[in-house]
């Protein structure tokens, strides 16, 4: 079976050079209905990856800049009192769009970070007494600078969790460097670029998702990887039912990406990271011990059957 996105990929990796697995991920992610946290340093590309998706599936898209003094209301939206009707009219937030680039949310307080919430777990919020759905498809694309910058606070647990996958970028290898330095500038570059599908041909894709096949060895194989992580003793609390239900939808959205009908193990380990970096907390996380080491111990002590 072949892929129907591979052009769209094709596409996507010209703008981002040498990020062919993350871009992959990212649109993983998108397929399985979840949203995206891409975490690493200024400048490596991590707003660049967000709109490029939005402009090639062809998206609405809005870019909230996410400062200290941003308001909830600043993003769902705010009742105006309208003299001609003599009534409050409710004005929508930039919330209301297929696609939310929430660029630098830690850098915003808990209380502003908090707005999300809602809109991230039940695809609707609730203004003033009201709640409103959000538009069909709905995806929140968050970027984030390391906690250890100046001017950020970081996202507690409960909004990690709404994150279906965490990414990081890092730097790009010499070859797509020095293409990035002597080719023609992203943002031009993304302005020219056509849509290659719509919001419809998205719901579509995802449905189809949702019918790869799991056979109940793979889910065997799902549920095992998150017991092990709550009774390895490798990190502070393990993956939750949730976790692992969202494991199963990416593995099923990279399974379709690389053009197969069936999940196979290999397809669960392929996005297992980046399900599980940001809901699993090493023990000796302070004693400088790379989270990467424990999940891959993690998964090398979980045999395929």
């Amino acid at each position: 079976m072949h892929s129907p996105l591979e052009p769209i990929l094709g596409t996507i990796n010209q703008i981002i050079l040498g990020k062919q697995r993350e871009v992959r991920l990212a649109l993983t992610c998108l397929l399985a209905q979840g949203h995206l946290l891409i975490e690493d340093l200024p400048g490596v590309g991590k707003t660049t990856l967000a709109q490029v998706l939005a402009r090639v599936l062809g998206l609405d898209c809005q870019r909230i800049q996410f400062t200290s003094d941003l308001l909830p209301a600043d993003i769902i939206g705010v009742s105006v009192y309208e003299r001609d009707s003599a009534r409050f009219n409710f004005h929508p937030g930039p919330i209301f769009s297929h696609l939310v680039l929430a660029d630098e949310v830690n850098r915003a307080t808990p209380k502003t970070q908090s707005a999300l919430l809602e809109a991230m777990g039940e695809q609707q919020v609730t203004a003033e007494g009201q709640t409103r759905a959000l538009p069909q498809p709905f995806f929140v694309i968050a970027t984030q600078n390391p906690s250890s910058q100046i001017g950020t606070y970081a996202l507690p647990e409960s909004q990690l969790d709404r994150f279906l996958m965490r990414l990081t970028l890092g730097y790009p290898n010499r070859l797509a460097e020095r293409a990035l330095l002597a080719g023609e500038d992203r943002r031009d570059l993304i302005a020219a670029l056509p849509a290659q599908a719509n919001a419809d041909l998205l719901l579509g894709w995802q449905q189809a998702v949702r019918r790869v096949h799991g056979a109940p060895a793979l889910i065997d194989y799902v549920q095992a990887l998150a017991e092990q992580s709550r009774s390895c003793g490798l990190f502070e609390s393990g993956l939750s039912p949730r976790a692992a239900l969202g494991l199963l939808h990416a593995a099923r959205a990279w399974a379709y990406l690389e053009g197969n009908d069936k999940v196979i193990p290999e397809h669960v380990q392929a996005v297992f990271p980046g399900v599980a970096t940001h809901r699993l907390r090493p023990r000796d996380a302070l004693s400088g011990a790379p989270a990467g080491a424990a999940l891959h111990e993690l998964m090398a002590s979980v045999p395929i059957r």
